[in-house]
Parts: C-alpha cells; structure tokens; sequence
C-alpha cells in the first residue's frame, strides 16, 4: 500500500493519541481514521438494506399528504 506524508498539530495528534490509548503518533492517527471509514461503511450497509426496495423501485413510497 502507498504511504502519505501530512503535516499535522501536535495538539491535534496527541489529542488523538489519548483517546486512541496508542502511543505511537502515526498509529493512532491511523486507527482513527481506519476506525471512521469502518463506521461510515457500517452505516452504508444499514441505510442501503432499508432503501435499496424504493431505489429499485420494488416498492413506492406514499404520495404525500397534504392537510
């Protein structure tokens, strides 16, 4: 896999340091970050099974109500 170099503030990478509990700057950035692409995958996976019906157009969703 390719690696990137970033510049980063320090006060920013040891904040996420502590809430990673890792000591090493680069893993912990890492973690995170593998962390928040995993979460937003998850959410993909949920929010898909619910729309996929209407995206296909199995089921239509209701016409609006006005009232």
């Amino acid at each position: 896999m390719a690696k990137v170099n970033i510049a980063l503030d320090a006060e920013l990478v040891v904040e996420v340091m502590v809430l990673a509990g890792i000591n090493n700057p680069q893993d912990a950035v890492e973690a995170i970050v593998r962390d928040y692409i995993a979460r937003g995958h998850r959410t993909e996976a949920r929010t898909a099974g619910r729309d996929e019906p209407v995206r296909t157009g199995e089921i239509v969703p209701p016409e609006p109500q006005q009232g």
